[in-house]
């Protein structure tokens, strides 16, 4: 079986429910955030999952995503990966899109317009690019513990789509996305699950 990517958005923080760019900031998880992850692991755990024996697992080093992979029962299993931190937000960083927007003088849409001083739209798409390829080449399914942004970029470029495609691939904290294949052709197979949360 060609391999699959399990993608677990961390679990709530202070900033995301703010709705506050957290990119290299290290914002711990809320308790609401702790909760979510033992929830996800306890789905992951279960059929059809049955805690996804011989998976690697990989996270982002930012603590509120070790964490999440730590409280669903992954942590023993888990190599930290840089390229799995969240998108450098530059002079975004800690700001809602409004904000970013009222000092721009305009509208922002950071899938279009980028950020200043951070990391650029071509750097995060050869992370994300750095992601696939990896996972591509390995033998068995991923399972990563990450951040809203690069996970949406890495699901786009999975997908063969500019990185800005990530535009249109909303991610929910503490939820399941799994990119898997159709017909030969790389595919989403689910994505933004939250039933586990429900």
């Amino acid at each position: 079986m060609a391999p699959r990517i399990l993608l677990v958005r961390h679990g709530r923080t202070a900033w995301s429910t703010a709705g506050r760019h957290t990119g290299r900031t290290d914002v711990p998880l809320l308790d609401e955030g702790r909760d979510q992850a033992k929830a996800i692991g306890a789905r992951l755990h279960r059929a059809p999952w049955r805690g996804l024996p011989g998976v690697a697992v990989r996270s982002s080093p930012l603590s509120r995503a070790v964490e999440t992979c730590e409280l669903a029962g992954f942590g023993d299993r888990c190599t930290a990966w840089d390229a799995l931190a969240e998108w450098d937000y530059g002079d975004a960083e800690g700001l809602t899109s409004e904000q970013v927007a009222e000092r721009r003088g305009g509208e922002w849409v950071i899938w279009r317009d980028g950020v200043t001083g951070g990391e650029s739209l071509a750097e995060l798409s050869a992370r994300a690019d750095a992601v696939v390829s990896w996972a591509r080449s390995a033998d068995r399914d991923a399972l990563l513990f990450a951040h809203g942004h690069i996970l949406r970029a890495v699901a786009a470029r999975w997908l063969g789509e500019d990185v800005r495609f990530a535009a249109r691939l909303g991610l929910s904290p503490a939820t399941l996305s799994v990119l898997g294949w159709a017909y030969g052709d790389p595919a989403v197979e689910r994505w933004n699950d939250a039933g586990h949360l429900e």
